[in-house]
């Protein structure tokens, strides 16, 4: 086993309207293939309503679980953006104007022929001591706490805010995949998998089955943040995959 320190995540996605279906989230996945590559391995994924109270549990488990926690949706200027309200009150403090900000707001839709009206102001509203996640999109900033990191619902604004946050936490190693695919029933090489993955201390391998056109395939997914260890684990499943009689695709299918 080794003993490399682990760093872990949670995403809790807020909003009605990903619980009600109206909306996809998309966020989760981009959230995770980025932590990745920061050597910080998610570990939970809840959502949760537009409801302060279930907000505030959610965080307070969470925050005492995971090295850092992400929140996504209900940061917007309508009544029902109640995230930041829930995250100081799940950590004892008051919510503030953060100055910059309201600068930056005001510089963003002044740019636009707009004026930053009350609505508007909402988005400045931070839990006292936050420190803010440029958002170079739409104006309206995320925001930093501690380990907290609330970010926006809408993904093309949350991708920017985790490119901005690129490099300033502390993670360990990035994670190294590869993926082989076969046209075989995962049932029949569970065997093999087992094997390899007991065999290849620190990897963990991953089974995808998939139908198409009337036939049964899977890929494998081999993970770990050693290079060297993935590709003795891939070579030695190809070769069990292959001595089952099944061909193997680099790559996946």
């Amino acid at each position: 086993m080794s003993d490399e320190r682990i760093w872990t995540a949670a995403v809790l996605v807020i909003g009605d309207e990903i619980l009600s279906g109206r909306t996809q989230d998309k966020n989760v996945a981009q959230i995770a293939t980025w932590l990745d590559v920061q050597g910080i391995r998610l570990r939970e994924v809840r959502i949760v309503p537009d409801v302060e109270a279930e907000i505030v549990d959610a965080l307070t488990a969470l925050r005492a679980r995971y090295d850092y926690v992400f929140t996504t949706g209900g940061i917007g200027p309508t009544h029902d953006d109640i995230t930041v309200d829930a995250v100081a009150k799940a950590l004892g403090v008051e919510v503030v104007i953060h100055p910059q900000a309201r600068a930056i707001l005001e510089r963003y839709y002044t740019a636009r022929g707009g004026e930053l009206t009350e609505a508007r102001l909402r988005m400045a509203r931070v839990p006292a001591g936050a420190e803010l996640i440029p958002n170079r999109m739409s104006g309206a900033p995320g925001i930093r706490i501690g380990n907290l990191f609330v970010m926006a619902g809408v993904p093309h604004i949350t991708a920017g805010m985790l490119d901005a946050l690129t490099g300033e936490l502390e993670g360990g190693a990035p994670l190294v995949a590869h993926t082989i695919g076969a046209w075989v029933p995962e049932s029949e090489v569970a065997d093999v998998l087992r094997a390899a993955e007991v065999a290849h201390a620190g990897v963990a391998i991953g089974s995808y089955p998939f139908f198409r056109d009337g036939r049964t395939g899977a890929n494998f997914v081999i993970r770990s943040t050693k290079a060297d260890a993935v590709a003795a684990c891939v070579a030695a499943v190809t070769a069990g995959v292959e001595a089952a009689g099944y061909a193997v695709t680099d790559g996946g299918i």
